[in-house]
């Protein structure tokens, strides 16, 4: 295998791979990255066995076709150190590739190709079109809410529920839930659900740009294939809990204040919030909403923010950081949180634009 090629054109498709090689594997085989040359088109894989990434580029120069796998973190390392603009030559024979560029040369061990795991994609229930800056959307409204390392396994993802027309994505880890909404064209019988792992939400949302995308969800996996990338992912197998169940109803209590001012009054007062539990007290009267908060050392902070909102006094706490974490995606100027009794959770969403609802649950103070 040989190939000539500059540093910015290699680095690219490298990029995109590398962040799903893991750094300590059981298989060796998974630290590395696979390069595949076929009639001038350089593609690169990497995988950690759940999610897997090919990026592609094209070669100008004649090479010579095969593949070969090699540290994903040693080349991107190399690759990083050359100076710009500089051309790579690389080469692979014997179990050994040979990196030059300029005066540097590096050798490299290699593993065989044909020990590289390939992720089976599996049967295809539905394809569809969709711009990629709606499911960047999608998932920057929603992935702060998936749980991290959760028992309930099927909690460390994210739903994606195909609907007509509409893909929704939910994230929740049992205390808040996000919920959002996009459209793409699509026509489906019935709703097609996935749970997308967590690394492979994480994985996604650095691939994603405005292009249009081809996303294909089966039973077990889902593909996303974009201009110089194809992503694949292998789903959560488990029931997502039932979401509509958990969207708070009735609630008569609605407030409409400014975000950025909202979200300015409760970063300060979370500053003196307990620092485990990250309590605050919320006071809601007419016209005013107050926020108090106390941590362990009898320290205590006070804030009140004007917001459009009539209706009967109601005091109630709320972990700070969640509601924090809610006013940071919401990217519209005012919010609207609605309220029905102390013990009830929030409902917060944009006031202009309810493509996206928060659903976060009280805390006892």
């Amino acid at each position: 295998m040989k190939f000539s090629l500059s540093r910015e054109a290699l680095l690219k498709p490298l990029q995109l791979v590398v962040g799903v090689v893991e750094r300590r594997q059981t298989l060796p085989i998974l630290s590395n990255v696979l390069l595949s040359l076929e009639q001038s088109r350089l593609s690169m894989t990497g995988t950690d066995l759940e999610v897997e990434i090919v990026g592609v580029t094209d070669i100008d120069a004649t090479g010579e076709d095969g593949d070969v796998t090699v540290s994903a973190r040693k080349l991107v390392d190399i690759c990083r150190s050359l100076p710009d603009g500089a051309m790579v030559d690389f080469s692979s024979s014997d179990g050994k590739a040979t990196i030059k560029s300029g005066r540097s040369k590096f050798t490299l061990s290699t593993l065989p190709a044909n020990e590289f795991p390939s992720v089976d994609e599996g049967e295809k229930s539905v394809e569809f079109m969709v711009a990629g800056s709606v499911l960047k959307g999608l998932i920057e409204a929603t992935s702060f809410a998936m749980a991290q390392q959760d028992v309930r396994y099927y909690l460390n993802g994210m739903l994606w529920e195909l609907n007509e027309n509409k893909l929704r994505a939910v994230a929740t880890d049992g205390h808040r839930m996000a919920l959002c909404d996009g459209i793409c064209d699509v026509s489906v019988v019935e709703p097609i659900t996935s749970i997308i792992p967590r690394k492979g939400i994480i994985e996604l949302s650095r691939l994603l740009d405005e292009n249009e995308v081809k996303v294909a969800m089966g039973s077990n996996h889902i593909r996303v294939t974009g201009g110089d990338y194809c992503f694949t992912s292998k789903l959560v197998d488990g029931a997502y809990p039932d979401y509509d169940r958990v969207l708070p109803k009735g609630g008569d209590k609605i407030v409409v204040g400014d975000r950025a001012e909202l979200k300015q009054a409760f970063g300060r007062a979370a500053i003196l919030s307990n620092e485990k539990y990250r309590g605050v007290r919320i006071l809601l009267s007419e016209g005013s909403i107050k926020m108090v908060a106390n941590n362990p050392e009898q320290e205590e902070a006070e804030e009140e923010v004007s917001v459009n909102y009539s209706g009967e006094d109601l005091e109630i706490g709320f972990n700070v950081s969640y509601l924090l974490d809610v006013l940071s995606v919401i990217t519209g100027a005012e919010v609207r949180i609605t309220l029905s009794n102390s013990n009830s959770s929030a409902l917060v969403e944009d006031a202009a634009d309810g493509s996206a609802v928060y659903v976060v649950m009280p805390m006892r103070l």
